[in-house]
């Protein structure tokens, strides 16, 4: 038990490098792979896909890596821990032992389930979504993985739980060891999203050797929770205190990071350099999880269609407004929702007409389909030679189309079964922590020393600063953080609410919080709202937020000439 337990992440999301459960397995040691497949709009799509066929709702790429790589991981002795399950944990599983048999291997295959709540949402007070999955935490997959399981699928669990089983289960780790559990989650939490640990989506990225095919990352954990996040050997990316602080920071609210098991104190974690390719994580505390489960919700939530006009040249303003009155007034019946947003990607003396054109997109939601149908992208199509000069879009009409939203729900955990299904068939129920704590504000950290006045140089915030941005629900997050003390007193100072209002004006009237972050020299602001009712909806340019952490560093900002 003195030696850590290694554990490799094989898929960030569903439709990840499908090579990567190979790679992982061939390129190093491991005690145990994983892999991440769902997220919001994952939940939404294997929900469709579940109302076509009741067979289906889970990520079938899982079984292709399967395919290929079950014997390999039999024959090394790795077992296999993901939430590719889906909405049909027990339908994945049946289909992995059937694959087992066929490819003549013997395989003992467990599920976890009891996160699917649909058939109580209205009897919960959610209504009637398209699907209702609370995030389950990681003792059902310790428990199939006590039993005997050489693969654990699961539905809904929290994303870092696939990783937090593992060390559990070989560790023997309580309920109540909060401490190391914290640690895991906060291992979990940077190898769960697969090479954004090892380079991916990491804003320092010319810095990063070989990103041409970045390798996975693996989390080295011991029995005190502490671990060492690397990659195998040989593979491209980097593994370094950055792209490590990169990760932590995303899609997180505040100092407390809550989970089903534990609640983690983002604020405690402490990261060093242990080597190339090797970071630290230490000094991880943890604290008793909150008595709820959050709860995602995924609805029809209407039908939605889109145009966009291409505006070329002289008076962009003008031509966008001419446009608007005409459609506008053009509809017969005007959609619930008819939302304008114009890009000014155009330059004044352009060398190319691409480059001397603006985009105004005209984007419409209605419950009704002939309200976003033909009625409106005709409307559009029929100005062609009655609207502003040079009157183009960029696709023909179309019939409206399905999307969906997300709204995040809570229960209370005892209202949730928690099932442990082992491959004979039997049945173990997971209670419920005991000692839970109500989730709360920290107290917020102190500001460091302000640094003395100096000449300063107008540059991008980027110059000095990473950040990692990203989608919960409605809301999105972004994180910045620095490298040095120094620049650390001044971004802590200068980077408010009120800066960050200035520098992105899109968030000029939506609530905003901002946390300390000092460990990781970093601060984390959570804009509600700025996504409407989620990623399916696409209230915005970037419906997931990717993009708006590379905004606010590429936004000019009076920065201190010694820290350049």
């Amino acid at each position: 038990m003195a030696d850590p337990v290694r554990i490799g992440n094989c898929s960030g999301f569903y439709g990840d490098r499908l090579a990567a459960m190979r790679e992982m397995l061939t390129g190093g040691e491991l005690d145990y792979l994983t892999g991440d497949y769902l997220a919001e709009l994952t939940m939404l799509i294997l929900a469709r896909d579940r109302a076509k066929n009741p067979d289906r709702g889970y990520a079938k790429t899982f079984l292709t890596q399967l395919e290929d790589c079950l014997g390999t991981a039999l024959d090394k002795g790795v077992k296999i821990v993901a939430n590719a399950g889906g909405l049909n944990p027990a339908g994945l599983a049946t289909a992995v032992r059937q694959l087992a048999e066929r490819l003549g291997l013997d395989a003992n295959v467990a599920h976890v389930e009891g996160d699917d709540l649909l058939p109580r949402a209205d009897e919960l007070g959610f209504g009637t979504p398209l699907a209702a999955n609370a995030y389950l935490g990681a003792w059902g997959i310790v428990e199939c993985l006590n039993s005997g399981a050489d693969v654990v699928v699961t539905g809904r669990v929290t994303d870092a739980s696939v990783i937090v089983g593992p060390p559990a289960a070989h560790f023997g780790w309580g309920r109540d060891d909060y401490d190391a559990l914290a640690g895991a989650v906060a291992a979990g939490h940077v190898i769960e999203c697969g090479v954004q640990a090892t380079g991916g989506n990491y804003s320092f990225f010319t810095e990063v050797p070989d990103l041409t095919y970045a390798g996975f990352p693996l989390a080295e954990i011991h029995a005190d929770g502490s671990s060492v996040i690397t990659k195998h050997p040989g593979t491209g990316g980097q593994v370094s205190v950055d792209t490590v602080t990169a990760q932590l920071l995303y899609e997180i609210a505040g100092e407390r990071y809550p989970n089903p098991d534990v609640t983690l104190r983002v604020d405690s974690v402490q990261l060093v350099g242990d080597g190339p390719d090797r970071v630290r994580i230490s000094g991880v505390k943890g604290e008793p999880p909150p008595p709820t489960l959050k709860v995602s919700l995924n609805s029809i939530g209407g039908f939605r269609n889109a145009m966009t006009f291409v505006l070329t040249g002289l008076d962009i303003e003008a031509k966008a407004e001419l446009v608007q009155r005409q459609l506008e007034s053009g509809l017969t019946v005007k959609p619930a929702e008819l939302q304008w947003t114009l890009a000014r990607t155009d330059h004044p003396d352009a060398d190319t007409e691409e480059a001397a054109s603006a985009l105004l997109h005209c984007v419409v939601r209605d419950p009704d389909p002939t309200n976003v149908g033909r009625q409106f992208s005709s409307a559009a199509v029929e100005l062609a030679l009655a609207s502003y000069p040079g009157f183009h879009v960029t696709a023909p009409p179309g019939d409206g189309q399905i999307y969906g939203v997300f709204t995040p729900g809570y229960v209370d955990a005892t209202e949730v079964p928690h099932v442990a299904v082992h491959a004979d068939g039997t049945r173990t129920d997971i209670a419920p922590a005991t000692e839970t704590r109500e989730l709360a504000p920290a107290d917020p950290a102190p500001l460091p020393e302000p640094l003395s006045d100096s000449p300063t140089r107008r540059v991008p915030l980027g110059v000095i600063a990473g950040a990692r941005s990203g989608d919960k629900g409605g809301s999105a997050n972004v994180g910045v953080w620095v490298r040095t003390d120094e620049q650390w007193r001044w971004l802590a100072h200068t980077l408010t609410v009120d800066k960050l209002r200035e520098l992105l004006p899109e968030t000029a009237d939506l609530p905003v919080n901002r946390y300390l972050l000092p460990n990781l020299r970093a601060i984390n602001f959570v804009i509600d709202g700025i996504l409407g009712q989620g990623v399916a909806y696409q209230a915005r340019f970037d419906p997931q937020a990717k993009g708006l952490g590379e905004w606010l560093r590429s936004r000019h900002i009076d920065i201190p000439e010694s820290l350049l």
